[in-house]
Parts: C-alpha cells; structure tokens; sequence
C-alpha cells in the first residue's frame, strides 16, 4: 500500500493510500479549494457516512440532497459543496457503467499510458490538465507505471518536478509545489498585462 503525505494529515493520507475512490475523489475536489484540505475532504466524506472506504455504488446512489448536505459539512468538504456533491455522484455513476464501481478498474491492466489519459479526460470533472497530473500522481506514488506513462502526463511526470500535488510527499514539497503555482499565476498575470507605452 503507498504511503501517501498529500493532505498532511495522517488519518486522510492512509485512506487515499489505501483506497483509489478517495483518491480519486480528492483529485475531483482539487479545485478552487487549497489541496491538502481537497484531498483531506474523502476522509471526511468516510467519517461522515460511518464507513471505513468509500463505495461508488453507494455515492451513486444516494439521495442528492442528502449528499448535499453530507457536502456542506460543517466543515464543507469544498468550497462549492451542491456542485461538487453531485460531480462526484456523477464520477461514481461513471464508474459503475464502465468499471464495476472499482476506481482502481480505469489503471488495472491498462496497456499503455495513452490508453490511462484517455481514460482520465472521459472522467467528469478532469479536463486536460488535471487528467495528466492524477496520471502522474498514479505514477509516481501509487505504483501504476503502465509504458509511456511519463510521457502521457506531460511535464507533470518528469522526475523532480515540484509542479503538482504528484510531486507532494511532505510538507517541504508542499510548499515548492505552492511556490511553483503562484509563479504561475503571476507569470500568467503579467502576460495577461497590456503592456505600457513608453515614456515619451
């Protein structure tokens, strides 16, 4: 089982290590929303229903409004608890109609790593980007090394990268990861920027 120190939290680390959906789920939330406390949320989520691992049939198939509320907490499980709740539910749906309600379904005996991307941009909630990240996280920390797979993740799979939440193994990457991306918005920013007439 991997041991994983993504939400600095050791309960919720041990649930995402030993359980796909909550790791999928916490990648889901990784939104708008500061990471430790996205992947800190399936924990929650468990703590909140009264069970040791998350099912996908279950979340399929709860109440909406119930989930809603299991959502708002407090404290939310993210800042958009209503959308959220029921991305999830249709993440859990998802999962049910292609693979046996197993998270672990979309990477076991996948043949290569273009095969697993594809997989990922069909999920409801992972564009592009977030598709290449959870596969490099897959990758790096999870053990789930299909060929190709550095190269289907992009940037986000090269070795040493402090880019995204793959790259997290503790507090210390946490915050090289944190700095990476406020240097991304602000390079984003200023390109953004119309740029200043010279001085005359």
């Amino acid at each position: 089982m991997p041991t994983l120190r993504i939400a600095q939290d050791p309960a919720a680390d041990e649930l995402l290590g030993r359980d796909p959906l909550a790791l999928l789920i916490g990648m889901l939330l990784d939104q708008q929303f500061p990471m430790e406390r996205a992947f800190g949320a399936p924990r929650l989520l468990a703590d909140r229903l009264g069970v040791d691992r998350l099912s996908a049939a279950d979340l399929a198939a709860a109440d909406p409004d119930e989930l809603v509320r299991t959502f708002q907490g407090p404290p939310a499980l993210h800042r958009y608890p209503g959308s959220m709740a029921a991305r999830t539910q249709e993440l859990c749906r998802l999962l049910l109609d292609r693979y046996e309600g197993r998270a672990d379904g979309l990477w076991d005996g996948v043949p290569d790593g273009g095969t697993l991307l594809k997989r990922l941009n069909e999920l409801p909630g992972f564009g592009a980007q977030k598709a290449r990240i959870f596969l490099a996280l897959l990758g790096k920390q999870y053990g789930v090394t299909p060929p190709g797979w550095r190269e289907a993740a992009g940037d986000y799979g090269l070795e040493g990268a402090r880019r995204s939440v793959a790259d997290i193994t503790g507090p210390e990457s946490l915050v090289e990861v944190r700095a990476f991306k406020q240097a991304q918005k602000q390079a984003a920013k200023a390109a953004k920027a119309p740029a200043k007439a010279p001085a005359k």
